[in-house]
């Protein structure tokens, strides 16, 4: 993708780009979706390799990539964790944690958690898609370790409540809601609404650090992410949301693709450097 090619052009991209297939099929596609960015350094961090990314003397970033927690990879979310780094000055680390359904849940949240409790001192924790789910269940159980918490449009609720899952799966390049009720299912069995994990939305929010959230009006998950604001905003939660007009999931996978992905970001900056005061 060449910088700052707008929204027609990344669509067509998208569409030249299926992610389908089995599940090792639909993980070389998504590499292959995902825009090339040169690799970090290979850090352990509480037994998990994970990929440093980005220059700066500060804390890390810890940012769970998206990926139905079956596919995505350090080398799909490369330029999303360069672009957070030069967002806020400070590193990115990105878990190499394990997918299903090889590895069901809550083997991405035991290692997410890992590189938590690895990490000295406060953690701005974030993550995208089904990464916001996993970076929404690690903070219910670490917020005694965080500073904050960014979301770009999580996965939070499997009970029915979403009037966008099936109203937006025609308009969403990136995702449908029958295709991603199947990725979830690989990961936390077939009867999902009866597993809470599966559902953050519903879980006491209360403790958690302040939040920054963005979403875009035709993604499947757009009430996911509405539905959370207002649950943070009834819990007495602090959250900055920013929501985009007709754009696709995971728009912000290609920092250099339209204006608005760097408006994203520099929004996403002055928030993670807003929690180092």
């Amino acid at each position: 993708m060449e910088a700052t090619t707008g929204w027609p052009a990344l669509a067509r991209h998208i569409k030249a780009h299926p992610v389908s297939g089995s599940p090792e099929q639909r993980r070389e596609a998504f590499d292959r979706l995902a825009p090339v960015a040169q690799a970090g350094t290979s850090v352990d961090m509480g037994g998990v390799c994970c990929e440093r990314i980005g220059m700066g003397n500060g804390a890390p970033v810890v940012w769970a990539h998206g990926g139905g927690l079956v596919f995505g990879s350090t080398r799909s979310h490369r330029a999303m964790a360069q672009a957070i780094a030069a967002s806020c000055g400070r590193p990115v680390l990105l878990p190499d944690y394990r997918l299903a359904p090889e590895h069901e849940w809550p083997a991405p949240l035991e290692d997410l958690l890992a590189v938590v409790d690895a990490c000295d001192g406060p953690v701005d924790l974030g993550g995208d898609s089904a990464g916001g789910l996993l970076a929404l269940n690690a903070a219910l159980r670490r917020t005694e370790k965080l500073r904050s918490l960014a979301l770009m449009s999580p996965n939070t609720d499997r009970t029915g409540l979403s009037t966008t899952r099936k109203r937006n799966s025609a308009h969403d390049l990136m995702n449908d809601d029958a295709d991603d009720l199947h990725l979830a299912q690989q990961s936390f069995g077939d009867d999902v609404a009866a597993v809470p994990d599966a559902s953050p939305l519903l879980a006491d929010l209360g403790s958690l650090p302040r939040v920054w959230l963005t979403v875009a009006t035709d993604e499947v998950l757009l009430d996911d992410s509405l539905l959370l604001v207002q649950a943070l905003g009834r819990a007495g939660v602090s959250c900055a949301a920013h929501i985009e007009e007709g754009l696709s999931h995971l728009w912000m996978l290609w920092p250099d693709a339209m204006p608005v992905t760097q408006r994203g970001y520099d929004s996403l900056g002055r928030f993670l450097r807003g929690s180092e005061k």
